[in-house]
């Protein structure tokens, strides 16, 4: 098992998590985080940091899709493992429906 982001994570990216996760295994794109699936340790002590529920096991059914993205994303994306300012869009973003496909952005962010 391991942790996933999921879409509520884009245009909110919130980073309350990265704060807490003890091995650092959250990366960074320009408008949402990944967690690497490979350094995860399955804590869970991020999940109830996310102000955006977010964060998901990978056990909950429907989301393969989102391990998957998570993984591509953590080998290209920079490590982050400090806390920022969630997005300036963050609470109007929380809740939006199908944000992937309309607002996911590849490019990475700035990392650590």
């Amino acid at each position: 098992m391991t942790y996933v982001v999921t879409d509520n994570c884009i245009r909110c990216k919130y980073t309350d998590c990265v704060e807490v996760c003890p091995v650092d295994c959250f990366y960074e794109g320009e408008n949402f985080l990944v967690i690497h699936p490979d350094e995860c340790i399955d804590c869970g002590v991020c999940e109830p940091e996310c102000p955006a529920e977010a964060i998901k096991p990978d056990t909950e059914p429907g989301l393969d899709k989102w391990l998957k993205v998570n993984a591509e994303y953590a080998q290209v994306w920079p490590n982050i493992t400090i806390k920022r300012d969630a997005m300036p869009e963050a609470k109007e973003m929380d809740g939006v429906t199908d944000k992937f496909e309309q607002f996911f952005s590849a490019e990475p962010g700035s990392g650590d």
